[in-house]
């Protein structure tokens, strides 16, 4: 992906005078740095209670995306496809990016900011950016950066449960695209969509 310049970035978002308010983190973002950070995920839910997680995450230019729960579960994007390996289980499962990224807004911010605008109204208050869907099903996203870097994301996922994402120390990567490669281990099986 391509590094557009601030003029065309304006255009390309279409945010007009908005993009003027944005913070330089999330003006960063948008232009999709390639980026790596250690994660804690938080979710908190009626049912399950507290969970705890933690991992690192990667992103690229090209819709490319690794996350790689320290236990669990590892998610891959090579910019089309996005698969879900569990290794417990030794199954996977292949989505359709789209697909992904209509159910799932936080991937729709990190892969695909072009998108951002025509899902969520964005409103910025310091270095706090506010999504607020436009179509119903949709969860309102909160997300926070410091030092020209995301720090922090807030949502409440389908299943009522608040989830909180916090990058610790991101920075920015090298490109590596091996990484975001899924060679599946021996005896893998493959779930059905």
């Amino acid at each position: 992906m391509l590094r557009p310049s601030q003029c065309f970035l304006t255009v390309l978002l279409g945010v007009g005078a908005l993009s003027a308010q944005a913070p330089a983190w999330w003006t960063r973002l948008q232009a999709r740095p390639s980026l790596e950070a250690a994660f804690a995920q938080e979710g908190e839910s009626a049912v399950f209670g507290k969970v705890s997680r933690e991992g690192t995450l990667r992103l690229a230019p090209g819709g490319r995306l690794r996350v790689a729960y320290t236990r669990g579960l590892l998610i891959l994007c090579d910019g089309k496809r996005l698969i879900q390996f569990d290794p417990d289980t030794r199954s996977a499962q292949r989505l359709d990016l789209k697909r992904a990224l209509a159910e799932v807004p936080l991937l729709t911010v990190l892969m695909d900011p072009r998108e951002v605008e025509r899902h969520f109204r964005i409103a910025f208050q310091g270095e706090r950016v506010t999504l607020t869907p436009k179509e119903p099903g949709m969860p309102t996203l909160e997300a926070e950066g410091r030092g020209g870097w995301p720090e922090r994301f807030q949502w409440t996922d389908a299943t009522g449960a608040r989830q909180v994402l916090r990058l610790k120390a991101p920075r920015a990567s090298k490109e590596d695209a091996a990484s975001f490669t899924f060679v599946p281990p021996p005896g893998t099986r493959w779930a059905e969509n």
